[in-house]
């Protein structure tokens, strides 16, 4: 059996390259509810399917929920630049090498999508 401990997910970077919480972690309720916002549109769509309403109106809806999410994704990449990378940029390095590709690859994907 490993008794290697898992690594620690609980931070962006680890203690040692500058800081221990998450860059939205002072945000971390306006997140919440506007989740629980979004959880509850996918619900209305779901409903919206079952009750056989109007195609354009479930579309519409969908799109709502679309940017809905877009935007929560972005305040996230905003407050991941703004904390972590930065960060990772005063130390320089590899550390900083790692956090500029990481948020390059995350806003691709949210350009993707």
């Amino acid at each position: 059996m490993d008794t290697t401990p898992a690594p620690d997910t609980t931070t962006d970077t680890p203690a040692a390259e500058g800081h221990t919480t998450h860059g939205y972690i002072s945000d971390k309720d306006r997140y919440l509810a506007r989740l629980k916002r979004i959880e509850g549109q996918a619900r209305g769509i779901a409903r919206m399917v079952d009750e056989e309403q109007y195609c354009i109106d479930i579309l519409t809806q969908i799109s709502a929920l679309t940017s809905a999410l877009r935007n929560v994704g972005l305040g996230l990449l905003d407050d991941h630049m703004r904390h972590c990378v930065a960060d990772a940029a005063q130390l320089g390095g590899e550390a900083a090498d790692a956090k500029f590709k990481e948020a390059a690859d995350a806003i691709a994907r949210l350009v993707r999508s």
